[in-house]
C-alpha cells in the first residue's frame, strides 16, 4: 500500500481468511494496491459472521492513516429481483450484513450485483420488487460513516435486470435515485454485455453514456478487468490487463475520462499475487503515462 494520492488509485480484490488486516493488508501491500476490496462474508453463501472487533479496528485504522480507500463486495447469491420469496429474504438480511460491516471497517462503499429477473417474470415486476426491498436498506444509511451502496450490472446472461450502462436508469429510478446509491462498473461485464471498449472511442462513449444516464457524480468505483472474450459475448471470464479482447488502450482512456476524476480501480484478474501485482502495475503505468 501506499500513501501517494493521485487522480485514481490502483488497487486489488485482497485475501482476507485469516485476518481482515493481518492478510488482507499485508497482500495489499506486497502488490503495491492503493485501494482494496475484501468479502466480508463467505460470497457464494448465505452466513453473515460477526467480525473481529480488533480486526476491524486494525484495518481502519491503517487504510485511514494510508488513505487507502477501502470497499466490500456483497455475495454473490443476492438477488432482488428473484421469484424465490426465501432468496429475496436471504439477499435483504445479506445485503443488511454487508453494508452494517462495511461502516465497521470503514468502507466506502459496498458493491451489490443488480441480480435478474428469474422464473420468466417481467423485467417490471422484479425491478418493483428491487423497490421494495433494496429502498429500505438505503434509507438506513444514516450515519455519517455508512458506505454507499454500489451497483454492479452483469455481462448479460439470463434475465439480467442491468447490463448496457442504459439499464441502470430504470434501476436508479426504481431506487428514487436514492443519495447513497452509486455505480461500480465492471470493464469486462461491459464489454461482454456489448459495449464495444475496444473500438474507436470506445470508453469513451461507454462513460459518457453512463453519465448521461445516472448523472454526474455516480460513479464511484471501477472494476478494472480486461475479458477472456469478444465483445457482446455475455460471459463474465475475467483476464489479465492487455492479454484480453479490451487491452491496454481503453485503459489508457478511462484514465482520461472526466468522469474517472478521483474514482479507484480494483482489478479482480486471474493470476494471484504475482499477477495481480503485474496488473496493478501495469494500470499505474498507463496511468502515470
Amino acid at each position: 500500500m501506499t500513501t501517494q494520492q493521485s487522480r485514481n488509485p490502483v488497487g486489488s480484490h485482497v485475501p482476507v481468511a485469516g485476518g481482515l488486516s493481518t492478510v488482507g493488508l499485508s497482500y495489499a501491500r506486497e502488490i503495491g494496491a492503493e485501494t482494496v476490496q475484501v468479502f466480508v462474508a463467505n460470497p457464494r453463501g448465505w452466513a453473515t459472521p460477526v467480525g473481529n472487533a480488533r480486526q476491524d479496528e486494525e484495518f481502519r485504522a491503517a487504510c485511514a492513516a494510508e488513505s487507502v480507500p477501502a470497499y466490500v463486495h456483497a455475495p454473490y447469491l443476492i438477488n432482488f429481483g428473484s421469484h424465490t420469496e426465501a432468496t429475496v429474504e436471504r439477499s435483504v438480511e445479506s445485503l443488511r450484513h454487508s453494508l452494517r460491516r462495511g461502516r465497521e471497517i470503514g468502507a466506502l462503499g459496498v458493491v451489490v450485483h443488480t441480480g435478474s429477473a428469474t422464473g420468466g417474470r417481467d423485467r417490471a415486476v422484479a425491478l418493483k420488487q428491487v423497490r421494495e426491498h433494496m429502498l429500505p436498506l438505503l434509507d438506513e444509511l444514516t450515519h455519517d460513516d455508512d458506505p454507499y451502496l454500489l451497483l454492479e450490472s452483469t455481462a448479460g446472461q439470463g434475465a439480467s435486470l442491468c447490463s448496457r450502462t442504459w439499464d441502470f436508469g430504470p434501476y436508479f429510478e426504481a431506487l428514487d435515485a436514492h443519495p447513497k446509491l452509486g455505480v461500480c462498473l465492471d470493464t469486462c461485464h461491459v464489454f461482454a454485455a456489448g459495449h464495444d471498449l475496444a473500438g474507436p472511442s470506445g470508453m469513451k462513449q461507454t462513460l459518457d453514456r453512463l453519465v448521461d444516464t445516472v448523472g454526474e457524480g455516480r460513479l464511484r468505483l471501477i472494476h478494472a478487468n480486461d475479458s477472456k472474450d469478444v465483445v457482446g459475448a455475455h460471459k463474465d471470464r475475467h483476464e489479465n490487463i492487455g492479454s484480453g479482447h479490451i487491452g491496454e488502450d481503453p485503459f489508457r482512456e478511462l484514465f482520461s475520462h472526466p468522469a474517472t476524476e478521483g474514482v479507484p480501480l480494483v482489478i479482480e484478474t486471474p493470476g494471484r499475487k504475482e499477477g495481480h501485482a503485474a496488473d496493478v502495475a501495469r494500470l499505474k503505468k498507463l496511468r502515470d503515462g
